[in-house]
């Protein structure tokens, strides 16, 4: 079983653990091959098991969702709340980025956490309309090829 290209990059950047080293080192520490393989592939797999899919991510909210009598907001409210949400993301990049520091008065947030908020509303809200998000996302992502295939350079052209 193999990580996929974007997967390993993707593990390369942005955590603890390296796929490639990882196989490298575990191979240098083995005498045994086939153990080494095992090893390898066991890791591969957790990393790969620990990935959630979209549908699997729409399926957990509902979970926690389905178990409140209230359930989703209605469709406008959700709307105000992704709204709020995409507020608090404009804040906090505009403490990072922009020219408002923060008060010394505010709680430190981070916009891995605002994303999160926004993120969790936006399924919250497909939920609620019956979306599916991974197709919404096929349809887009097909618009952009198709549409806008031309529009922009293409690195491999420069």
């Amino acid at each position: 079983m193999n990580v996929g290209v974007a997967s390993q990059q993707r593990l390369k950047n942005n955590s603890k653990f390296n796929t490639q080293n990882s196989k490298l080192e575990i191979k240098y520490l083995s005498n045994h091959e086939h153990l080494a393989n095992m090893v390898t592939r066991s890791v591969e797999v957790i990393c790969i098991v620990n990935e959630k899919s979209i549908k699997e991510i729409q399926v957990e909210v509902d979970d926690y969702i389905s178990q409140y009598k209230e359930g989703y907001f209605s469709p406008l409210a959700m709307l105000a709340r992704m709204t709020e949400e995409l507020g608090e993301l404009s804040r906090e990049v505009n403490h990072y980025y922009g020219e408002k520091p923060k008060k010394s008065t505010e709680e430190e947030k981070t916009m891995e956490q605002e994303l999160g908020d926004l993120f969790f509303v936006l399924v919250c809200f497909a939920n609620s309309l019956n979306i599916n998000l991974e197709e919404a996302f096929d349809l887009v992502m097909e618009k952009f090829k198709t549409r806008d295939k031309d529009r922009w350079t293409k690195i491999e052209e420069e």
